[in-house]
């Protein structure tokens, strides 16, 4: 016989099945936080170690260049896997990267830090550092991330950039305090795997960023949210379609983009010049301010783009996109170059 009161009191238990759903939930990650605290600890005291180990006068004697070898060696031998020489090596460079353990964050595995090690210049890696921490990047994520050079291209895409830009970022990551701020030059929708010697149409490339939705937010950065595609604006009984709009809650705004496969053009200024007067007029919220306009193009004139964007009460932004990853070393002589001219400047 069917209990028909079991549905009643399944009912009633749904809070109380939740609540201990949550606690479990935040206890397995508080125990996952303290336990990655600790391998960090361990591995940075593991890391001092060694200095000290190759600061001794008679070991230097013995062994000279090949202590790491010798010493990943013993300790594979006496403790089992994990002190290759490269992981020693790793436990090395962390504890002279970072000699104040305090400066750590716990909210970064070893890996994140495997990775950030690799980064010679200081700035650079606490620029990854703090993004990966305030993005919550997977290591999946921030490999990418300096694989795409995201440092080099937002300097560039700052205009003359100084060293004041270079510890700004690397002390605090990306501020998003103007709408410039989010702001990349160029975009790399390499993920896409769009050919690069042949031709397609907007539509195509529209199609392929929904596809890869997860990776293009990523590259658009912090905060922001998809809205949805060829979103409709009515003017006067003429129907328009913004190619995508996005919201970005730390800036409270909308953000609508207009992908173009060909240069900047005044026309796509003057579209997405109307978008955004009407988002601002019919869609915004109170509390929101005022909408975005990114134009993402093949290519933009620097003169082209100050007449076509020159003067407008709107907020614009045209950027290029590639669809590859870019050349690092190029944008980090483009980057030098930059800061040696601004250093030239203010000797002068």
């Amino acid at each position: 016989m069917e209990n028909k009161s079991a549905a009643p009191v399944a009912q009633v238990l749904v809070p109380a099945v939740s609540e201990i759903r949550s606690l479990l939930e935040a206890s397995r990650k508080n125990v996952a936080q303290q336990v990655n605290q600790e391998l960090l600890s361990t591995y940075w005291k593991i890391g001092e170690v060694v200095v000290r180990c190759e600061q001794n006068d008679s070991i230097r004697a013995a062994y000279g260049e090949k202590t790491l070898s010798q010493l990943s060696r013993a300790l594979t031998k006496e403790l089992g896997k994990g002190f290759s020489r490269s992981n020693v090596y790793n436990m090395r460079q962390f504890y002279l990267s970072y000699p104040i353990f305090q400066t750590v964050s716990g909210k970064l595995s070893w890996s994140h830090y495997c990775e950030l090690l690799s980064i010679s210049d200081k700035e650079k890696r606490s620029f990854y550092e703090k993004e990966a921490v305030n993005s919550g990047w997977s290591v999946r994520e921030m490999k990418r991330q300096v694989e795409s050079s995201l440092f080099e291209r937002l300097l560039l895409s700052r205009g003359d950039a100084n060293k004041e830009q270079v510890l700004a970022l690397a002390e605090k990551g990306v501020d998003y305090t103007k709408p410039e701020d989010i702001i990349k030059d160029p975009y790399v929708f390499e993920f896409l795997g769009l050919p690069e010697e042949k031709s397609f149409l907007e539509s195509d490339l529209e199609a392929a960023l929904v596809r890869q939705i997860e990776d293009f937010l990523l590259e658009l950065g912090r905060g922001f949210m998809f809205v949805g595609t060829q979103q409709r604006v009515t003017v006067n009984n003429t129907h328009y379609y913004v190619d995508m709009v996005f919201y970005n809650k730390i800036l409270h705004a909308y953000v609508l983009i207009e992908l173009k496969t060909t240069k900047l053009t005044p026309e796509a200024a003057g579209q997405i010049n109307m978008y955004l007067n009407y988002y601002a007029a019919e869609v915004n919220d109170p509390e929101d301010n005022p909408p975005i306009g990114i134009i993402l193009c093949t290519d933009k004139d620097s003169v082209a783009a100050e007449y076509a964007l020159g003067g407008l009460s709107n907020q614009i932004f045209a950027s290029r996109y590639v669809l590859y990853m870019p050349n690092k070393e190029q944008l980090i002589r483009q980057v030098e170059e930059v800061l040696k001219r601004w250093h030239s400047h203010e000797d002068e």
